[in-house]
């Protein structure tokens, strides 16, 4: 059974909305590109509207995560690009991707702004790893 321990290091600041260390074991890593906000035809869900984008990108990353048989625990390390970000939205990112994790440790993670995606219409990309069994 593939099991993630998250670390709480003495000397660094315990976030709630993120891990710093995982460590995980388990029998398969899963890669997963960067979701964006789009339903199944491709078409833009949210546009304009980082808080729905988020919620759909999260959603994608499920889509992802239970094809190959996983699920958001298994998730250990996810990369958020943002475009054009500002320190004002990060709540709003945090609120929608934490109901994703809630009731268990949140990956580690790392947030990353961006000039631009590829496509215009695009706030917000998010790829993600995990490990399973």
């Amino acid at each position: 059974m593939s099991k993630n321990q998250h670390l709480k290091p003495s000397g660094l600041h315990n976030n709630p909305a993120y891990s710093h260390v995982v460590v995980a074991s388990g029998a398969r890593t899963i890669y997963i590109s960067g979701q964006v906000a789009t339903d199944e035809e491709g078409r833009v869900v949210g546009e304009g509207d980082i808080a729905a984008q988020t919620t759909q990108v999260m959603q994608n990353l499920g889509l992802a995560l239970k094809a190959a048989g996983a699920s958001y625990s298994n998730i250990v390390k996810i990369t958020t690009f943002v475009v054009g970000y500002k320190p004002e939205v990060r709540p709003i990112i945090g609120k929608a991707r934490s109901a994703f994790f809630e009731g268990m440790e949140p990956p580690a993670s790392t947030l990353v702004g961006v000039s631009a995606l590829a496509a215009p219409e695009w706030l917000i990309e998010i790829e993600a790893v995990a490990v399973a069994d």
